[in-house]
């Protein structure tokens, strides 16, 4: 519904806007203002891809100026029109209006919602502002402001019936008329861009739950933490508000469905509240049932009234909700039987500790970081890259990278570390844990911070003898370590060099094959210049002659460079399995699955050391 919310808002709000033109001195024609609106709405997504920050400036004086005329206006129509409209505050007028309307009065409550509706947008930025800050705009500027405005129309409305249709516009004074309507024009914009920004701030997190596919993200800010864009939905949110702009051309259907979309969003997010109170801030089940109960009764009032609507224009974002909740669907039940494949087909870690810490094969000096979606065990496609491959790393990681239900992880808490076999396989395990809202910047620095996480867990490690007793302990036992926390500690030592523009793998290299390619990729892609840092272990310090062994071969493999290994995976229904079970599978996740972006992409890996292995699963 939120995203729907983003689709119908920018409509409407464009649409409402541009009326006011018929009131001027040259008529335009339908047509000319739906042009007219078409060209707003593509220039509004087209500057989507610049960031929000660079013209977030002008937002809140556009908003404020906003607010100031409408309250100007509202109080002016009170005293020049009808100044006891004041007493509509008085409850006793609401009970008379369903008393003596009923079910009409009850059916009117559906276009009554709209002049609610646009409020609930700047909900929406609670990812870029503070609860309080919302909260006292509400309360000292909006509300007033809206109030106002409404009674004012009210004002009007009572002396001039025949301006129904269009009584915004028609209340202002000649003087200030086309002001007003520039700063209604901009304000339309200014809303329409909290409700894209709410959508890509939703994807973002359903993708981070693994419950949309894969899409590419754009952090606009350095500084303002949050701000994102993602082209793919900007263009297809374009698309769909264009289709709706062009096929109702009418402000009455587009906000059917637009009050439709808010008053469900409501009614769902008030539902939800009543779980947060029990679950989250433990309060009492009853407190959270008279919540449900109170606000509960005032919504579905709405609601109701609201889904008398779906006929006309209504049924659109039921529509649009139905599509994306089969496409989050879609992609989170393949995800889960992919996951569910490798839990049942893990590698045995008898049969690892049966073939030595040599594998089986020859161990070359560098590093591979070997992606996996498993926290426990051994997945499946390591056995193809042992029987397949004639040699491997020195030192082997199991990379888990793990979205968890939070908003943020702190960096402390980022890492958890754990050895998969005994020390002399050289074998660990890594989970790298991100909040939902966090950002996984390309800075370059994750080798860094990998390196330093797992000395320190050998540093940890070594102080607990009891950590691993028995062979069947080594997979499973974790710690959480803090890569920032021994820049110049007393495990190994970090000296910053000067910036490197390649790759350490590529550097360390002899292969004049090699060195061309890297040279190939430089000109299409052109390096990020990051920091480069050399470990060394402290001279002074006394410990364990194998925990300095451990060390050393961890920082002469980390000079020899890094290699990052995944698997490609083709995932397909079982011969075995229903129709449905094929559909969603063949069809829907393997079409949603080549057309977003590649884990290899999501993940930041650097192309040039990226090691692919194509495996089928079958479900």
């Amino acid at each position: 519904m939120v995203i729907g919310d983003g689709v119908l808002t920018s409509a409407i709000a464009v649409m409402s806007s541009l009326p006011g033109l018929q009131y001027s001195g040259k008529k335009l024609t339908k047509g000319a203002l739906l042009l007219l609106a078409c060209v707003i709405l593509i220039s509004l997504f087209a500057l989507q891809h610049i960031g929000t920050h660079k013209v977030a400036f002008m937002f809140a004086p556009i908003v404020m100026l906003w607010l100031i005329s409408i309250f100007c206006i509202g109080l002016y129509n009170i005293i020049h029109w009808n100044p006891k409209v004041v007493s509509a505050i008085y409850p006793y007028y609401i009970i008379k209006f369903f008393r003596e309307t009923g079910r009409d009065g009850w059916i009117s409550l559906g276009g009554i919602l709209l002049s609610i509706t646009g409020t609930e947008a700047m909900y929406a930025d609670l990812g870029h502002f503070t609860a309080v800050s919302i909260r006292l705009a509400f309360v000292f500027a909006i509300y007033p402001c809206l109030v106002v405005q409404y009674m004012g129309q009210a004002a009007f409305l009572s002396r001039n019936l025949h301006s129904i249709p269009n009584s915004f516009f028609e209340s202002i004074p000649d003087p200030v008329f086309w002001p007003i309507f520039v700063v209604t024009t901009l304000s339309a914009v200014v809303g329409s861009q909290a409700t894209i920004t709410a959508t890509f701030s939703v994807i973002k997190q359903c993708q981070a739950l693994g419950c949309f596919p894969r899409v590419k993200i754009v952090h606009t800010s350095k500084h303002i933490y949050g701000q994102i864009y993602i082209p793919e939905i900007n263009w297809m949110l374009m698309i769909l508000t264009l289709s709706i702009t062009i096929g109702f051309q009418d402000t009455t259907l587009i906000g059917n469905a637009y009050g439709l979309a808010t008053a469900t969003l409501m009614f769902i997010t008030t539902f939800l509240v009543a779980l947060v109170i029990t679950f989250v801030w433990q309060k009492s089940i009853w407190i959270s049932g008279m919540f449900l109960l109170f606000f509960g009764i005032i919504e579905g009032a709405y609601l109701s009234a609201a889904l008398m609507k779906v006929p006309q224009g209504g049924w659109v974002p039921l529509v649009l909700s139905f599509i994306f909740m089969m496409i989050m669907y879609i992609w989170h039940y393949g995800m889960c039987l992919k996951y569910n494949f490798d839990m049942h087909n893990k590698v045995p870690l008898q049969w690892l500790l049966g073939l030595g810490p040599s594998l089986g094969i020859v161990r070359v000096p560098g590093i591979g970081l070997i992606y996996t979606e498993l926290a426990t065990g051994i997945p499946a496609i390591f056995s193809h890259f042992v029987t397949n491959l004639p040699a491997f790393h020195k030192v082997l990681v199991f990379i888990c990278v793990k979205s968890v239900p939070v908003p943020y992880v702190s960096s402390d808490e980022r890492f958890v570390v754990g050895r998969v076999c005994p020390r002399p396989y050289r074998m660990y395990r890594c989970i790298v844990r991100y909040g939902y809202k966090d950002i996984q910047r390309d800075d370059g620095d994750f080798e860094n911070q990998l390196i330093q996480s797992l000395a320190e867990f050998i540093h940890m490690e070594a102080g607990e003898p009891e950590f691993c007793t028995s062979e069947g302990s080594f997979d499973g036992r974790m710690m959480v370590t803090r890569s920032s926390s021994i820049q110049s500690g007393s495990t190994i030592i970090a000296t910053e060099i000067e910036d490197c523009s390649e790759s350490s793998s590529v550097q360390s290299s002899k292969s004049s094959a090699l060195l061309s390619l890297r040279s190939v990729y430089d000109d299409e892609n052109p390096p990020v210049r990051k920091q480069h840092i050399r470990f060394h272990l402290p001279a002074n310090q006394i410990m364990d002659s194998a925990i300095r062994e451990e060390l050393m071969d961890l920082i002469v493999a980390k000079e020899a460079g890094f290699a990052y290994i995944m698997g490609h995976s083709y995932v397909k229904a079982r011969r075995s399995s229903s129709c449905f079970k094929k559909f969603v599978i063949d069809v829907g996740y393997t079409f949603l699955r080549k057309n977003c972006r590649g884990p290899s992409v999501d993940l930041n890996i650097p192309h040039i050391n990226l090691i692919e292995v194509g495996m089928t699963y079958y479900v």
